[in-house]
């Protein structure tokens, strides 16, 4: 909750620049705290950041602490509410029943930070103080970053805090209603019968109160770290830290590159998902029901934010050859339940087993992409998604992504497109807008264009619709 909306104030000031969110109210982050970055599978994502319990000069040789001179400014005062309403039916007949749903969720989260303060390090101050300063390499933190190569450290440099008690408020009113009969029944089980009509409601409403200098987000200065303990600082945008090594690294992340950088927006898309074109051909080979259920479970897990994301860092250990543990997952039960799903579908493909012992493509690697696709959208490109995963939406959506990676422009009248009502067109264009690549129509004819901003949201969309249309394939 906390996460959500300092991720979307993140969104809102600064999105594509140097401030990372907080990710957690337990983190204490002040100037010249350790951060250590962590680079993650797949070369488009976004690293993770994990804050640590010491500041730059707990891990300095020496005993003169490096005191930070610090400039502080007004930053702007802040208060936004998001919010999204989702409604639905279904009338179903079956052998053994029929059945009628009726569904409505609306969610909003209000953020009420008021008056923001920035507070920054004095660069030349800290240039100074560092100069003939050596990190202690024997320090338990440094020893533990250095063997993975691929960690490094960046230090706080800016923050931005809060400068009066704040809130963060999430309404959530969830309503179902069931209409019909269902009958079960098995050679061991007894008869289980639903009749008449039946309704479910659950509403929540939950405040958070955050209370004053508590961080909101940060930047960072990367270090740059010689074998004798000496750094550097990475004063430039475009340059980043680490540890030197003997000879070349093997960071073991995935890479989706090659392409000229003097190429077009669109070939060099082009070019990225066809490097990815096995994860998608594995995941429209599996049989239909196991698509159709991991479909059906990964839109339930798209309907909350965090829960994608840990989802992701579930996937991430079992990349790892590591066990998750779903008990210790910040989700609720019912999220959880869509997790457990999902990696027995996993099991039950027999692909898990592939990844862990080295294969390049397998389901596993397949779903990881998707979802780490899917953590790297915004807030709202990530809701009006979750909104099109119908078999027929994302037929067109796939349509639009060859569309975008292809010659950008095809006619209306092509088949698969039919879909595009207008009110599906118009979450569509949304969806696109919101990945930075345009979307227009006319009489006959459809038209797409890369939109020149910095970040990989073109791709990490074209990626998640791909995924999600592989799962959607019919046979």
């Amino acid at each position: 909750m906390f996460a959500t909306a300092a991720r979307n104030f993140v969104e809102e000031v600064d999105q594509g620049g140097l401030l990372i969110p907080v990710s957690s109210l337990n983190d204490t982050i002040g100037l010249l705290t350790v951060v250590v970055k962590r680079k993650r599978f797949w070369l488009w994502q976004r690293p993770k950041y994990l804050p640590t319990d010491f500041n730059l000069s707990d891990i300095l040789t020496g005993d003169a602490p490096i005191k930070p001179g610090v400039i502080e400014t007004d930053f702007i005062k802040y208060n936004g509410t998001y919010g999204d309403n989702i409604q639905g039916n279904l009338d179903a007949n079956f052998v053994h029943s029929n059945v009628s749903l009726e569904g409505k969720d609306s969610s909003k989260l209000q953020s009420s930070f008021g008056s923001l303060k920035k507070e920054e390090v004095d660069v030349q101050k800290l240039l100074r103080d560092s100069k003939n300063r050596f990190l202690d390499m024997s320090h338990g933190l440094v020893q533990q970053t250095k063997e993975k190569h691929r960690q490094v450290f960046g230090i706080v440099k800016e923050r931005i805090v809060t400068t009066q008690p704040c809130s963060v408020i999430e309404e959530v009113q969830q309503g179902a209603q069931c209409g019909g009969g269902l009958s079960l029944c098995g050679p061991k089980s007894p008869k289980v019968s639903l009749k008449d009509n039946g309704s479910l409601s659950k509403d929540s409403n939950v405040t958070m109160e955050i209370p004053v200098h508590t961080t909101i987000a940060y930047a960072l200065l990367e270090l740059e770290i010689k074998h004798d303990g000496r750094y550097d600082l990475c004063l430039m945008s475009d340059t980043t830290g680490g540890f030197e090594v003997d000879g070349p690294a093997q960071t073991g992340l995935s890479r989706v590159s090659g392409a000229s950088a003097y190429a077009s927006e669109n070939s060099r898309l082009r070019e990225e998902l066809a490097q990815l074109r096995d994860n998608f051909q594995l995941l429209s080979a599996l049989p239909v029901t196991t698509r159709s259920s991991l479909l059906q479970q990964i839109t339930k897990v798209m309907e909350d934010r965090g829960a994608i994301s840990s989802l992701q860092c579930v996937l991430d250990q079992m990349c790892l050859d590591k066990r998750p543990a779903l008990g210790d997952v910040s989700t609720t039960d019912s999220q959880k339940q869509n997790f457990q799903a999902i990696l027995d579908l996993l099991e039950q493909s027999g692909q898990v087993e592939s990844a862990q012992a080295g294969q390049s493509t397998s389901v596993l690697t397949a779903l990881h992409l998707i979802t780490s696709a899917m953590d790297e959208m915004t807030n709202d490109c990530l809701a009006v998604l979750g909104m099109c995963c119908s078999l027929t939406v994302l037929q067109a959506l796939e349509l639009l992504v060859q569309c975008v990676s292809g010659k950008g422009e095809m006619p209306l009248s092509s088949a698969g497109l039919a879909a595009l009502t207008d009110d599906v067109y118009e979450k569509t264009e949304h969806l696109f807008a919101s990945s930075n690549v345009s979307l227009k129509r006319d009489v006959d004819t459809v038209e797409t264009e890369i939109n020149h901003q910095p970040g990989n949201l073109p791709l990490v969309l074209c990626i998640a619709v791909r995924g999600l249309a592989s799962l959607a394939h019919g046979d």
